[in-house]
C-alpha cells in the first residue's frame, strides 16, 4: 500500500497517474480537513471531496473541485431569495454536502461518515481525514481573521495576509486510521499541494511526523522557482516566515522526507533533490510523474 497525503488541487493530478499504474485498494490518501466548515446549514469538506470524486471518476478535472457535469440551479435560487452563496456549490455536490452533515449530526465521526459516502460512491481506495477534531485555517489580513474560505474564494485570495492562525488553538490528535496508514504503507508521498495550508495541517496533527520519521518518504514540491505552479502558497509561505520556493519547501518537510521532488525547470538547486516533469497537465503527465516517485520508492 501506497499512502498519499493531500490537499485539494495539486495531489490528487498526482493520484490521477498512480491510479494508471495502482489499483485503487492499495492507495490510502491522508487528506486535509482544515478548510472544512459548515456552509447553508451543510458540511463542507473540500479537499475530501475532490479525492472521493476522484476515485469515483466523478471529479471535474477543469476546474479540479466539484462534480464533472454538475447543475447550479439551486445556487442560482439561494442568490435569488438572498443568501450570501459566496461559494458556487453544485447541486450533485451539494447532496454530499447534505449527507455529511446529517452523518455528523447523527453522532458519526469525520472519519466514519467518509467511509459511508466513499462506500455509496463505490470508492474502494482508503480516503482518510486527518482527524475527527475541529482544526481551521484562518488569515489575517485588513479585513480581519478570515477562514481560508472567505479569503480565497469570496475575496479571489487579494487581501495581504499577515498571519496564518488554526483554530481552535493547539495540535489536533491525527486518527488511528491515519496513523495506521502511514506506518503500514510501503512508502509515503507528500503531495504536490500547499505546504502551509493543505499538507501543514496534517503534519500538525500528534503523531504524523513521528510516523513519517519511522515510514520511506518521498515529497514533491508544488513550486517552479519562486512560483507556486497553482494557488496562494506563495503569500502563504511568505506569512509564515519561509522562503515561497521548492526550497523553502524542501526546508519544511526535511524532518519526514527522505527523497524531494521538484521540477525539471526550476532554477533553484536542492542538493541530493530529485528533477522530474511536476506539471501534470493531462494524465499522461501524471502518470509519468507518478513512475517517478514509485521508482524513488521502490529503488530506495
Amino acid at each position: 500500500m501506497i499512502t498519499v497525503l493531500s490537499g485539494g488541487t495539486g495531489t490528487p493530478k498526482l493520484l490521477r497517474g498512480l491510479r494508471r499504474l495502482l489499483p485503487d485498494p492499495d492507495l490510502a490518501v491522508v487528506v486535509n480537513t482544515a478548510e472544512d466548515c459548515w456552509l447553508y446549514g451543510n458540511h463542507l469538506s473540500p479537499d475530501v471531496d475532490t479525492v472521493l470524486y476522484l476515485f469515483a471518476d466523478l471529479l471535474d478535472t477543469e476546474t479540479w473541485w466539484g462534480i464533472r457535469g454538475d447543475t447550479f440551479a439551486t445556487h442560482e435560487m439561494a442568490k435569488q431569495l438572498g443568501v450570501d452563496a459566496f461559494i458556487k456549490v453544485g447541486d450533485r455536490d451539494r447532496a454530499t454536502h447534505i449527507r455529511r452533515a446529517e452523518l455528523l449530526q447523527e453522532g458519526m465521526t469525520l472519519t466514519a461518515a467518509t467511509a459511508s459516502i466513499a462506500s455509496a460512491l463505490g470508492v474502494t481506495a482508503q480516503v482518510l481525514p486527518m482527524t475527527d477534531a475541529p482544526y481551521a485555517t484562518h488569515v489575517r489580513t485588513p479585513e480581519g481573521l478570515l477562514h481560508f474560505q472567505e479569503y480565497w474564494v469570496r475575496h479571489h485570495g487579494a487581501l495581504p495576509i499577515t498571519e496564518v492562525v488554526r483554530l481552535p488553538p493547539g495540535r489536533p490528535p491525527a486518527t488511528r486510521a491515519v496513523l495506521d496508514a502511514i506506518r503500514g504503507a510501503e512508502a509515503v508521498v507528500i503531495g504536490p499541494s500547499n505546504p502551509v495550508t493543505s499538507i501543514g495541517p496534517i503534519l500538525e496533527c500528534r503523531g504524523v511526523v513521528e510516523a513519517l520519521q519511522e515510514a520511506f518518504v518521498v515529497a514533491v514540491s508544488p513550486f517552479l522557482g519562486t512560483e507556486p505552479i497553482s494557488g496562494p502558497a506563495g503569500a502563504l509561505m511568505a506569512a509564515v516566515g519561509r522562503e515561497p520556493s521548492s526550497l523553502g519547501t524542501f526546508q519544511l518537510y526535511e524532518e519526514c522526507a527522505d527523497r524531494f521532488v521538484h521540477d525539471i525547470r526550476d532554477p533553484i538547486d536542492i542538493q541530493g533533490a530529485v528533477r522530474a516533469d511536476t506539471l501534470m497537465v493531462d494524465p499522461e503527465h501524471s502518470e509519468a510523474l507518478a513512475r517517478v516517485v514509485l521508482d524513488l520508492m521502490r529503488g530506495r
